[in-house]
């Protein structure tokens, strides 16, 4: 399909908008401006970050989760004569997620908080391009079903995720066994501690935690790849997107994150996707998917890479990853307890509470002492997304 054929460029919402992926999103999209228009952007408090964007790109909606930082940046966008329209708070999030003039939302924001908008643009019919790893974590059915009957279009830009989405068949069928396919394997880089001792890794630091080998990104995920619940939520990620069972999805360290995933069918073969570790493939590729777009990504040098090696991940060491196996095979609930659970642990290792190692501890009691029930609704899974933060966080002052 040429670029003639695309005659009205598509307006697309950047859910997380200063974030690693919003400003890489941004980047693919400006060297497509004929293809792209930035209708909308949405940030948490950055203000000065917003209004850099703001600047440049001139978006008709700006949104900040906050409305203190929503005040500042209409001051200064008004005192730059930029006429972008700014909102606050979380009902102006999904309201730009369904905007009947957007096409295509980036849903970046990390966290829970990127649950609501992430909805109201599958029920709108949205092609959503999701990085928001908690919307499939915490509401995972609610969230499918939404897609289903808003008709939307889902394309899934973890790296993981994507690459799997790219090689299996186009011909998509409800479960695995019925395109041939015998099981997935999830990638892992191991993150910075994969060869460290458990007692070495009692020792960590938050600066050593915040050091990834191969990614840049922001510090919650880079924190959740260290301790690899990264990957488990990643796991839960492909049962909801691919339909596929606990059994059927299988982690593999792979140190040098040339390959972000593979797809093995009934027959032996096993097929791979390849790349620089560089956010902007699967970016260009949700974008515009079924094309494949320039991403300013640079070619892949296997001759200077040279080799690719593979480990099982240790689930003694990495307790996160066994936890979230643990929840995806409870089901209900489960999930979206342990990703409250996670984030207060997380947020108490960042402000340097809590050791490393406690970061799943914590997690864990938080799981162990909850009732897991049914998925009914998205009110029901934020009340216990609330209860599970505020167990949590009673835990930590218990630690203290």
């Amino acid at each position: 399909m040429s670029n003639s054929l695309h005659s009205k460029p598509q307006n697309v919402a950047i859910l997380g908008a200063t974030g690693t992926i919003g400003l890489q999103t941004l980047d693919v999209m400006a060297q497509h401006p004929e293809r792209f228009k930035v209708f909308a952007l949405t940030a948490n408090n950055s203000v000065t970050g917003m209004l850099d964007l703001c600047l440049k790109f001139k978006p008709e909606y700006a949104v900040m989760l906050q409305a203190q930082a929503a005040n500042e940046l209409a001051v200064k966008l008004k005192q730059h004569a930029n006429n972008t329209i700014v909102l606050s708070g979380e009902e102006a999030l999904s309201e730009i997620a369904s905007h009947e003039q957007v096409d295509v939302v980036m849903a970046a924001i990390v966290g829970s908080a990127g649950l609501h908008p992430a909805i109201a643009a599958a029920k709108a019919g949205k092609r959503i391009l999701l990085a928001n790893k908690e919307t499939l974590v915490m509401a995972g059915s609610l969230f499918m079903k939404a897609v289903q009957d808003g008709a939307a279009t889902l394309l899934p830009i973890d790296s993981e995720h994507n690459a799997i989405f790219q090689v299996m068949p186009h011909q998509r069928a409800k479960y695995l066994a019925e395109m041939g396919i015998r099981r997935i394997l999830l990638t892992a880089s191991g993150g910075p501690f994969r060869e460290l001792s458990t007692a070495q890794m009692h020792a960590v630091t938050l600066a050593q935690a915040l050091n990834h080998p191969n990614w840049v990104m922001g510090p919650k995920i880079t924190i959740d790849s260290a301790t690899m619940m990264n990957k488990g939520l990643e796991v839960i990620e492909a049962h909801w997107l691919f339909n596929a069972t606990a059994e059927q999805i299988d982690v593999v360290v792979h140190p040098q994150s040339v390959i972000h995933s593979m797809v093995e069918y009934n027959d032996g073969s096993v097929l791979a996707q390849l790349g620089n570790p560089d956010m902007r493939t699967p970016i260009a590729y949700g974008l515009g998917y079924p094309e494949r777009l320039e991403s300013g990504v640079s070619s892949l040098d296997l001759l200077k890479i040279a080799r690719l090696d593979f480990v099982a991940p240790d689930m003694q060491r990495f307790p996160c990853l066994r936890l979230a196996y643990e929840a995806l095979k409870t089901g209900g609930t489960a999930p979206t307890i342990l990703n409250a659970a996670n984030e207060i642990a997380v947020e108490a290792f960042l402000a340097e509470r809590i050791g490393f190692m406690e970061i799943a501890q914590i997690i864990e009691t938080v799981l162990s002492a909850s009732e897991i029930v049914a998925v009914e609704s998205i009110a029901q899974l934020v009340d216990i997304d609330s209860a599970a933060r505020a167990h949590a966080r009673k835990c930590l002052l218990q630690h203290v």
